[in-house]
């Protein structure tokens, strides 16, 4: 330290350095007794308390703004805690699944991507992109056998994508408001269904009634003693 100009702190940081030990968050003198540690910094014993109301801290202190406060104090001023990493937010908030959370940690519970600003799905507690959203519990494309990703068309008690949605024989896009038949459990447009043979229509309308048949209710008839 020869030649060097130190203030008070930095002088008792290398000093307590030379003698392996630790300076105290608080006062800035060295500790020569066993220090108290929290979140990697020290403090003598009788300096570990809240700096509001003077109460001995435990583990769970709350540190703002570099002083450490009881969590009670913590509390009365207001401040969020982050869901995840259980430090003060002092910056934006994201307010979801009940919590508060810094922006950078609030995260996919899948791929642990931050979702900054962007769409977040809820499920059961957790928050997941929509990629994985998906993957996990969203429907599979009777035609392509891709996760749907966005709008679910559900017709031929199936799911389809919008896109994937068309005439199995012409190609041309169907949607709900469009009239067509079940063909070889494929969605056909009336145009093609017109111009199919008059026995396969005969067949085709045959099969539909009996569907319609039995997904009916039975009824029960009671004999009489």
């Amino acid at each position: 330290m020869t030649g060097r100009h130190l203030c008070r702190p930095c002088h008792n940081r290398e000093k307590a350095k030379g003698l392996g030990r630790y300076v105290c968050q608080r006062c800035h003198l060295v500790i020569d007794e066993q220090p108290l540690m929290f979140k990697n910094d020290a403090y003598h014993p009788d300096h570990f308390s809240c700096t509001h109301c003077g109460k001995e801290l435990t583990a769970e202190a709350r540190e703002l703004k570099g002083e450490l406060y009881c969590l009670p104090c913590h509390d009365k001023m207001g401040v969020p805690i982050c869901g995840a990493c259980r430090r003060p937010i002092e910056g934006r908030v994201v307010n979801a699944l009940g919590k508060q959370w810094h922006v950078e940690h609030f995260v996919c519970a899948k791929c642990e991507k931050p979702f900054l600003g962007h769409r977040h799905y809820e499920k059961k507690g957790l928050a997941y992109c929509e990629t994985h959203y998906n993957q996990l519990f969203g429907d599979v494309c009777y035609n392509c056998s891709h996760v749907i990703e966005g709008d679910v068309v559900s017709a031929l008690n199936k799911a389809w994508c919008v896109h994937c949605f068309s005439c199995s024989t012409c190609n041309s896009k169907l949607t709900l408001k469009n009239k067509f038949v079940e063909f070889d459990m494929k969605p056909v447009c009336k145009r093609c269904y017109e111009k199919f043979p008059l026995e396969l229509k005969k067949r085709l309308k045959k099969l539909s009634e009996l569907a319609a048949r039995k997904a009916q209710p039975k009824s029960v008839g009671l004999n009489s003693a």
